[in-house]
This record gives structure tokens, sequence and C-alpha cells, in this order.
């Protein structure tokens, strides 16, 4: 009689090892989309995440001109707290509720009214139905000289004058000047009446700023919040290579805008 063994099948005998090896081949790809998977969905999450943030709560801004030395400094960068003032809603007319109101004095955010894509910073001087004016460099505000601890001036030449402020006669206080015989200049203008949902700013370098003086009032639905902090800064006015590193204004670094 024959051996059962030699009539069966010839038999492909696996060891473990091999064994292991398919398997660890069978789900390589498997493990591979799954780390793919999941390090694009953080990165989703962080990219939804930061572009929520800088849309309705802080937004980092740079400083580009000395329009509000001493206060604020070329080279500074600013945290901005969008929510002060109720954040804007992207591609529509809409923005959140105001947390806080605007006040005379504040350091202010917003969009340039002649050019919507730039962001400026100046200081707050006139609310709606105020009345401003300027006598050699000093401002009044219903017929109250400011007390300005924050101005500087760094011009000694002739007053400037020109048609650029010939916009302001629209708002003059009839009662105080004729508007044929107005002539406003950069230290001399007004009395003006500062239109409802209107603000009007001035930089704390007060001899070279470009402010409202000479393009007119802020609507309020161009502001974009108040400064929190100096997150950074550094010093450009320097011939060392790499001046972000080499000059950094380390006493700076975390001051409060007031």
């Amino acid at each position: 009689m024959n051996d059962p063994q030699s009539r069966a099948p010839n038999r492909i005998e696996i060891t473990e090892a091999q064994r292991a090896e398919v398997l660890r081949a069978m789900n390589k790809p498997r493990w591979r989309w799954r780390v793919f998977s999941e390090f694009a969905r953080t990165i989703i999450y962080m990219v939804v995440l930061f572009l929520l943030i800088r849309t309705f709560f802080v937004e980092a801004f740079k400083i580009p001109s000395g329009s509000m030395e001493r206060t604020i400094l070329v080279g500074d960068f600013l945290l901005v707290n969008k929510l002060a003032y109720g954040a804007a809603v992207p591609f529509t007319d809409w923005h959140l509720p105001a947390i806080e109101q605007p006040q005379r004095g504040d350091v202010i955010v917003f969009k340039w009214p002649k050019d919507p894509s730039q962001n400026y910073v100046k200081r707050l001087i006139g609310l709606p139905g105020d009345t401003v004016a300027m006598r050699d460099g000093q401002v009044w505000l219903d017929g109250h000289a400011l007390d300005e601890r924050y101005v500087i001036h760094t011009q000694t030449a002739a007053d400037q004058s020109g048609e650029e402020f010939r916009w302001q006669r629209h708002y003059l206080v009839r009662q105080a000047e004729a508007s044929e015989g107005y002539h406003p200049s950069r230290n001399n203008w007004g009395p003006l009446v500062v239109p409802p949902q209107d603000y009007f700013v001035l930089g704390d370098n007060r001899d070279n700023s470009y402010d409202s003086r000479y393009w007119g009032f802020v609507p309020d639905s161009l502001l974009e919040g108040t400064p929190l902090i100096v997150y950074y800064s550094y010093n450009r006015d320097t011939d060392r290579p790499l001046p972000w590193l080499t000059n950094i204004r380390w006493g700076r670094l975390g001051d409060r805008i007031r």
C-alpha cells in the first residue's frame, strides 16, 4: 500500500520571519496613508485656527513709517486687538458686536479711506459731533486746548499749505470762518465739525504725519482695532548686516501702546 503522504500535493513551508515580512508589506501602505492623513488634518486645523484668530481676534501689523513716533517707532511689530470695535466678517459688510467704543486719545488701526487695502495707525482726536481745530500746532477740541503729552514736533520750517487741505471747507463751522476766505494749512485749520459715524485722527509725530488734516475723516466701518503690545522691534536705521537680528530693541518687547 502506498504511503498517503506520498500522494499529498507539495507544500510550501513559510517561516515565521517570512510571514512577518508579508504582513509588514501588506500593512505598510495603510500605515503611510494613515500618517499622511493625520498630518494633513492637523495642518488644516492649524490653518483654519490661524485664519480665525487673524480675522476675528488678533492680527500682527508692521509699522513702516514714523508718523506715530515716539509712541510707535519704525520697525515696531504690533499685535492688534480686532475684537475691540467689532471685527469685520470677510466678504460681507457685517461686523461682530463691538466690545468697546472708540475713545478720544485711543491709538487705533484702520483701513485708509483713500485705499482700504492699506492699514494706518493714528491717534483718535475727534469723535462724531466734536468740533476740532488747530492754531499754531495746538489742537483745540470743543473750544478747549488739548494737553497732548504724547506729541512731538520735529520741523520748524514754514507752515505748509495747499489744495489737499481744501476738503475741509465743507465741514467748516460757518459762524467762525467764511468758507470763501478759508486758507487751511498744516498747523492752522478749522474749526471743523466731525460728521456722524466718522472720526478725526492725527499722528503723534505731528509735523511728519499724513493724517485727517490732509485726506479727511475715518468712517467707523473702516476701524480695524486697537494695538495691544509691541511683540517685536528692531532699529532699521543702521548699516550693520541683518539688523532684524543684531539691532533688536529688547527694551520695547512687550511694551503696551498707550
